[in-house]
């Protein structure tokens, strides 16, 4: 049976470094504020002229990933690109990356999925590597929020939270009988705590889709009920981490890793106590980079391959919870 491998892993963050200690400088904020709040220190963002696509993100992750996996851009059958922030309206980010690849036909699919768009984008990638309609996957998750975001005191709830960034796996099928790959997966969504974290416009149900007064009433920029997201997260997380436990067959003390996405460290902390996860088997770097969405799982992840803190042969869960409402968890072995 074909099992899907990750057979290379890449991240780009953009260079320019954004402290809590910056963002107090246009809005009401400080630095002890947002860490008790969210955990995190500072954030990276693309360079403040512009002028950078999720795609450009996700192209230079991609050329880090294909040269581990020692596959050239022409081995790809499929590209998979998660993000909430497309370069335009459409087409899809997903294209984009294809030609910046040098391709000319090779399909592409955009999910938007949010901050669970890489744990969609591997169980899409895995149902078509068994399917047998593709055997080399590149799937990316990239982000680019500083564009999109409210930047004074109004907005500083969700703008202190979000980073710019890229991550990408190259997956592979391989005929095994070994027990690796994805071993479970659960994913959900509800649709009702839609309007719970989303931005309205522009959007097709408006007519038109933006005028001045959407600009001045904010409702372009990201709105967050942060206390209902909050209670969803801590209380689904730990349910969808159990889920996939018992189907894979599995303890908590059989995995070597959990990567769970980079939402708010309270999130996670409140996490990894309720399951009693040591603390050298939970991976963290919002602190570092903010909240980068569809692409915060695969960027920690090649952050610990390349620390040598998972590799061959190690379990891994990766779980998250975002926009849609949606969220999942996956077992997966390498």
């Amino acid at each position: 049976m074909k099992k899907m491998m990750i057979r290379g892993t890449g991240r780009y963050l953009p260079e320019r470094i954004v402290t809590n200690h910056d963002l107090s400088k246009f809005m009401d904020t400080t630095d002890e504020w947002i860490q008790q709040r969210t955990g995190i220190v500072e954030r990276r963002w693309i360079p403040a002229e512009g002028g950078v696509g999720a795609s450009d993100l996700a192209l230079k992750a991609s050329r880090i990933a294909l040269e581990r996996a020692g596959w050239t851009s022409e081995d790809l059958d499929l590209i998979i690109f998660g993000t909430l922030s497309p370069d335009l309206f459409f087409p899809g980010s997903g294209c984009l990356l294809q030609t910046k690849l040098g391709l000319s036909s090779t399909p592409a699919i955009d999910i938007r999925q949010q901050c669970t768009g890489f744990l969609y984008g591997m169980q899409i990638a895995d149902a078509y590597i068994k399917s047998g309609y593709a055997n080399k996957i590149l799937l990316a998750g990239a982000e680019v929020h500083s564009t999109g975001l409210d930047m004074c005191t109004r907005g500083r709830d969700v703008t202190v939270i979000f980073g710019d960034g890229a991550g990408v796996v190259c997956l592979e099928g391989v005929e095994t009988e070994d027990n690796i790959g994805v071993l479970a997966a659960d994913l959900h969504a509800e649709g009702k705590y839609a309007e719970s974290l989303m931005v309205e416009a522009p959007s097709s149900r408006l007519m038109p889709r933006i005028t001045h007064e959407m600009i001045d009433d904010a409702r372009v920029w990201p709105s967050m009920d942060g206390r209902t997201i909050f209670k969803l997260a801590v209380q689904r997380l730990p349910e969808v981490t159990k889920t996939v436990l018992d189907r894979a067959g599995l303890t908590l003390a059989d995995i070597d890793m959990f990567f769970p996405h980079q939402a708010n460290l309270r999130i996670n902390q409140f996490f990894q106590k309720t399951l009693e996860i040591p603390d050298e088997k939970i991976f963290n770097n919002i602190q570092r980079y903010g909240n980068t969405t569809a692409g915060s799982i695969p960027i920690a992840l090649d952050e610990a391959l390349e620390q040598k803190l998972v590799g061959k042969g190690s379990t891994v869960i990766f779980c998250g919870l975002g926009a849609g409402l949606t969220w999942g968890a996956m077992v997966f072995r390498f």
